[in-house]
């Protein structure tokens, strides 16, 4: 097995021992069994013991709290949610600006529950900044992105436009047409955060069961390799690994994100580049790059991953070479300064993508489930939004949180969109892929004919539209 410091930078710079907690050995009756001890199933436990301290909750964890995403990913504490213009769109002007309040005020929550319990995981709320660079064509999508966003009852206070000289007051990258900044948008270390949930829940006595994976599940019992869970609600807060928990692999497949992190950079070339207040960016193209200033000077940069035939988990994280020198190649682009920089890590993780790109909040109160997932890569937010909400639904209450279109209430797992069977997943996967990659290349060729470019761009959006 893969030592456990090596997973990423973030588990590599804990200054704690990473030692399993002790396994589930004997048969257990909970009211609640949470599967998963990454942010879904952390935050979740957290919110419900705080409203119900009487609960009996477990935890069980197939490997430790935060060997999943949780201690993977690009450390993006977002303020919206995957999809969200689809999923407002039926809403009335007053009814959507109360869920976007909602989305919008997830990191301000987050923030209340790391002082509150004194976690320490380099906070800073510093926004973000979506960035049109390496070719004309990303202003004309971003400025008519920043107009859906506006006709959907965001203003300037949520999203405004940043002229070149503008932006480089906060970021300069090369060759920079403008920017879109948010200030809905915080920056975290993720291993931090979800070791240090895990031991917020600890404290409010809900165990944890390391090294525990649940091999069955049916209502009101969760089998693991050694004992049985018996429960009235069981919440699988798996996300990327629902493969591993049929049937949720049905409507929850994984998909890849790899990251890279340089050596720390000196000050006076975070005086060349910015991120002075801790601000998430990323360049508009369908790569889907993200990167942040971390809070010891390197810069984390990742980039979309891949699709596995059958929905088969990546295990190995170990980038090879064209895998670190494209997310090279990336940010060398928009920072040119940077293409010998030293590259200290590299690492992935499994996320999980639902049907259509909908997330999704559900409560199967017939059977006793109660699920969050299909983030999208942007879970880091979403699922803080997703633990207080399935705490709310197994309460039985009826509030903002549970009134909102991605929540489905008293309905069965089977409501969820399905995947259509390989190989018309993988197939499309990589059809998909190929046209994003093909546009970004001619693209960010400026000699590649304007005939060549308007296909490019066609194409890719034809695909994009297919994968909604």
């Amino acid at each position: 097995m893969q030592p456990l410091r090596t997973l990423s930078l973030w588990m590599d710079q804990l200054d704690e021992p990473l030692c399993a907690r002790p396994a589930l050995r004997e048969d257990l009756t909970a009211d609640v069994c949470i599967i998963g001890a990454g942010y879904t199933g952390l935050w979740t436990a957290y919110y419900l013991k705080r409203q119900a301290p009487q609960l009996d909750i477990a935890v069980i964890d197939a490997n430790i709290a935060g060997f999943g995403a949780s201690g993977r990913n690009g450390g993006w504490l977002m303020g919206n949610l995957l999809g969200e213009d689809r999923l407002l769109a039926t809403l009335s002007p007053q009814q959507r600006r109360a869920s976007i309040d909602l989305l919008h005020g997830i990191p301000e929550e987050v923030h209340r529950v790391l002082q509150r319990e004194g976690i320490d995981c380099d906070y800073r709320k510093g926004g973000v900044l979506y960035c049109a660079a390496r070719y004309p064509e990303q202003e004309r999508s971003l400025r008519a992105h920043l107009d859906d966003l506006y006709r959907q009852g965001m203003t300037e206070d949520d999203y405004r436009w940043l002229r070149p000289e503008q932006l480089e007051a906060q970021l300069r990258v090369n060759n920079a047409y403008g920017a879109i900044y948010s200030p809905h948008t915080a920056t975290i270390q993720p291993a931090r955060l979800v070791r240090g949930l895990a031991r917020a829940v600890e404290a409010l006595g809900v165990p944890i069961y390391e090294n525990t994976p649940a091999i069955d599940w049916l209502p009101g019992e969760v089998r693991t390799p050694l004992a049985r869970v018996r429960c009235q609600w069981t919440v699988p807060a798996v996300e990327g690994y629902a493969t591993n928990l049929p049937p949720l692999g049905k409507h929850q497949l994984p998909v890849q994100s790899l990251l890279v992190a340089t050596e720390p950079l000196p000050e006076a070339t975070w005086a060349q580049i910015g991120l002075s207040q801790g601000q998430a960016f990323s360049e508009s193209s369908r790569q889907v790059t993200y990167g942040q200033r971390t809070a010891d000077n390197r810069l984390v940069f990742g980039a979309r991953g891949g699709y596995r035939f059958g929905g088969r988990l990546r295990e190995d994280f170990n980038l090879d070479e064209h895998e670190v020198e494209l997310r090279r190649y990336l940010f060398s682009e928009l920072f040119p300064q940077l293409q010998h920089v030293r590259i200290t890590h590299t690492w992935g993780g499994n996320l999980g993508m639902a049907r259509r790109f909908r997330p999704h909040m559900l409560c199967d109160r017939q059977r006793g489930i109660a699920l969050a997932g299909g983030y999208g890569g942007e879970g880091v937010g979403a699922s803080n939004l997703g633990g207080r909400t399935l705490a709310a639904l197994i309460l039985n209450q009826h509030n903002e949180l549970t009134g909102q279109p991605w929540v489905l209430d008293n309905r069965p797992l089977s409501s969820l969109a399905s995947w259509p069977p390989e190989p018309c997943r993988w197939l499309g996967y990589n059809a998909i892929i190929h046209s994003f990659v093909h546009e970004d290349r001619t693209l960010a060729n400026p000699a590649s004919a304007p005939w060549r470019r308007r296909l490019a761009g066609s194409l890719a959006d034809f695909m994009e539209g297919f994968m909604h």
